[in-house]
Formats: C-alpha cells, sequence, structure tokens
C-alpha cells in the first residue's frame, strides 16, 4: 500500500501539472506519512540530497555553457565546421552534426545546443535551399551529443543516483566514443537524406580558410580540455575543473572574442541561476525519493520481475532500453536519471554490465526521448526555433531515429565501444 501512495500521488501530481521536482517531494513525504516514519527524515533525506560536493560542478558547467553560448563561441565552431565538412552533398546538414558534436562537448546541454547552433544554422540552412523540417531534424538529434560528449552534468546527476561509487572521470571517458559513434550515424543520416532531396554541397574555402577558422576556434575549444584534462590528469577535482573552465570561458569571451556584452552576460546569469535552482531542487526531493524506493525493495523486486520473465540477457536488455525509450517520452531528463537508475543499474550490474556503459545507455534513451513528443523539449524549442510546426517536424525526423538507435544498439550490445577508454586510464 505504501508503494501505492508513493507511486499513485507522484503519478496524479504529474498529471494535474505539478512541477516533477514538487511531485517528487509531495509523494515521498505521502509515503514516509502512511509508513509512520519521522517526517524528519524525510526532510533530512532531502536535504542530505544535495548535500554531495561534487554536485557543485553543476552550476559552473551550466554557467560556463551560458557563457559560451552568449559569448560567440558557437559562432566560430560553426565556421570551422562548414570549413571542414561544407564541401560534402548536402554539407550543411553535416556541418549542424559537426557543430554540435564540437559545442555540446563543451556546453554539456542540448537544449544550450538547439538555442545556439539552431538560431544561426536553421535560417542559413533555410537560405541556401534546405526544406525546414530538415534543418529543425538534424539540430534537434545532433543535440543530443550534449549529453553523451563530455563535459556533461546529466553524467554527474547519474554518478549521484548510482549512489556516488562511480567515478566521473571514467564516466566522462565513457561518452567520448558512443558521442561520436551517434554523430557519425546521423551525419550519415543526413547525407542520404540530402542526397534523396537533391541538396547541393557548398564550395570547399579553400586550406587557408580552414586553417584559419579551426585558429578562431581553438580558444573555445580549449574549454573542453581544461574541463575534462583536468579531471583525468588530475589536476582538478570535477568541481575545480568546472571553477576553471567557467573563468576561462569568461576571460575567452571577454578578452580574445570581445563578443561579450554587458548584457549578454547578465542573461548568461540569470539563465543558469535558474537551471542550476531548477536542477538542484529535482536533486534534493528525488533523494526522499529514491529512499522510498529503496524503502519498498523496488530495485529488488525489478531484478527478480525482469528476470523472472525472462532468463536471456539480449531481451532483458531490449526491455529496459524499451522502458527508458518510453518513459523518455513523457519526463524531465534529469529527474528520469534519479528515478531509473536505482531501478534500472541493479538490473543490467545482475547481466554482468558495468554501471559505465549503463550510464551511456541511459543517457542515449533519455536524451532520444527529449526529441520526441509529447514532452520533447528538444523537440519544442527546435521547432519554436525554425518557426515549423511540431507535427510536421515528426513526419520527417525518423531517419535520425534510426540513427541514434542503430548508435544506441551498438553500446548496448559492444561493451568496447564505451569501456575501451575508462579502463585506459586504470581499474
Amino acid at each position: 500500500m505504501g508503494l501505492l501512495v508513493l507511486l499513485g500521488l507522484f503519478a496524479v501530481c504529474v498529471a494535474i501539472g505539478v512541477p516533477v521536482a514538487f511531485a517528487l517531494g509531495i509523494s515521498a513525504i505521502a509515503a514516509f506519512w502512511h509508513e509512520g516514519l519521522p517526517l524528519v527524515i524525510g526532510f533530512q533525506r532531502i536535504i542530505s540530497g544535495i548535500n554531495i560536493f561534487s554536485l557543485m560542478a553543476i552550476p559552473f558547467f551550466i554557467f560556463a555553457g551560458e557563457l559560451m553560448f552568449h559569448g560567440g563561441i558557437a559562432m566560430r565552431l560553426v565556421r570551422f565546421a562548414s570549413a571542414a565538412v561544407g564541401a560534402i552533398r548536402g554539407g550543411l546538414g553535416i556541418v549542424n552534426v559537426f557543430s554540435s558534436m564540437l559545442f555540446g562537448g563543451i556546453s554539456g546541454s542540448a537544449v544550450a545546443d538547439i538555442s545556439a547552433l539552431g538560431s544561426i544554422l536553421i535560417p542559413v540552412m533555410k537560405e541556401k535551399g534546405y526544406d525546414p523540417d530538415y534543418a529543425v531534424n538534424v539540430t534537434v538529434t545532433s543535440s543530443l551529443a550534449g549529453i553523451i560528449i563530455p563535459p556533461s552534468h546529466n553524467m554527474i546527476i547519474f554518478a549521484v543516483a548510482a549512489g556516488g561509487g562511480i567515478s566521473i572521470s571514467k564516466l566522462f571517458l565513457a561518452g567520448v566514443v558512443p558521442g561520436v559513434l551517434m554523430c557519425l550515424c546521423l551525419a550519415v543520416a543526413a547525407y542520404v537524406v540530402a542526397v534523396r532531396r537533391g541538396y547541393a554541397a557548398e564550395t570547399f574555402p579553400g586550406w587557408t580558410a580552414l586553417a584559419v577558422s579551426f585558429v578562431n576556434a581553438i580558444p573555445g575549444l580549449f574549454t573542453a580540455v581544461i574541463i575534462v584534462g583536468g579531471v583525468l590528469s588530475g589536476v582538478f577535482t570535477v568541481t575545480e575543473s568546472g571553477a576553471f573552465g567557467t573563468i576561462y570561458a569568461f576571460v575567452v569571451t571577454l578578452l580574445v572574442y570581445r563578443s561579450i556584452t554587458w548584457e549578454n552576460f547578465k542573461i548568461a546569469v540569470i539563465q543558469s541561476v535558474r537551471t542550476t535552482a531548477t536542477v538542484m531542487i529535482l536533486i534534493a526531493c528525488a533523494g526522499a525519493f529514491a529512499y522510498m524506493l529503496t524503502f519498498f525493495r523496488v530495485p529488488d523486486k525489478t531484478v527478480a520481475l525482469v528476470t523472472g520473465l525472462t532468463d536471456d540477457p539480449v531481451l532483458i536488455l531490449l526491455m529496459i532500453n524499451a522502458a527508458l525509450l518510453l518513459l523518455g517520452m513523457i519526463m524531465d531528463m534529469a529527474a528520469l536519471i534519479l528515478i531509473t537508475t536505482p531501478i534500472f543499474l541493479p538490473v543490467a550490474t545482475a547481466l554482468g554490465m558495468d554501471p559505465l556503459q549503463f550510464g551511456m545507455i541511459l543517457m542515449m534513451n533519455l536524451g532520444l526521448g527529449l526529441c520526441t513528443p509529447p514532452v520533447g523539449a528538444c523537440l519544442f524549442v527546435g521547432c519554436v526555433v525554425g518557426k515549423l510546426p511540431m507535427e510536421q517536424a515528426i513526419r520527417t525526423i525518423w531517419p535520425f531515429y534510426l540513427a541514434i538507435l542503430a548508435a544506441l544498439m551498438m553500446v548496448t550490445f559492444i561493451p568496447a565501444i564505451s569501456m575501451t577508454l575508462p579502463r585506459l586510464i586504470g581499474p
């Protein structure tokens, strides 16, 4: 009965429009009360949910991404990507994917990727004769690189949800190959669709222009080197690398590119505070919710249920993927990381899967949910930026869905894709 109170009240709150963070907190406290547990323990769990040092990295990552978004780094990355791969058939679509791989690996946010790159590339693609739905679909699906390619604050949330025993530096490394693989699959899809629709290729600007655009992009690209390289080398902790990365991004946009204004700086600060507050409230309330899930032995029961249905590892992994995909369509990604990790991670580890590999599977599934209605935050933002009705985008987005699913299946069933780089830095 207590589990019914927990899950039922949560579902009701979400259905009537209560923000997910508050829905988690309300249902958790109600379950505490129903079970006769001291409510003070519930509030202690809420507070302890964010009393974790590594979470301090999240506001720094968010602020660094906002500074780069409003400071002109995105435009320089687009110029470099255009010079490098724009001459291929349907080149602007591949430029879009390549730009997302570069910027997403710096900003760590899919929505920031769409807002920054979409506002630049979608109008240009339309002007060059690309259909609006193609421009929006490429932008929306390639934005998932910001979630998978490090640094990503969602990976930090996963590490916390997994119980804090996962190395964040190894988690960052685990995302490199899956993120690049996904972008390559999307680039192939963008090329195939472009050929079928008869889009033209851009003119190669020459090796000099390519070299100049690369040099101009280096200061921005070096942000990722500081954040990720500092963590992997042991020079910085994750939190310290986020702080240094933020300072570096500010210096680059202010003194090197000289492209950030006082107004844009204020917008970056306000957006960072709002996003950070939302994420932290969500993590805090999810701490109490996860405690009650454990109290009702939901992870153990899930393992028993799934293994009771079948003992075939392939079918179990396919069921986990299907469940995560469906959940990703109807709920915010950060909330789902916190809710589903304690439930499905024990199932995956019972099959012998490393938590790092499961983390990549989780990120890709829930990321795809961001591009899928009815919630689909990335799809919604992309359609707004591209001034395109969502139903029109949905009708032609399936080749890009298939590309992501192909990458997801490879990550699911080929452990080396996720695990090779983490294993290089030791046990």
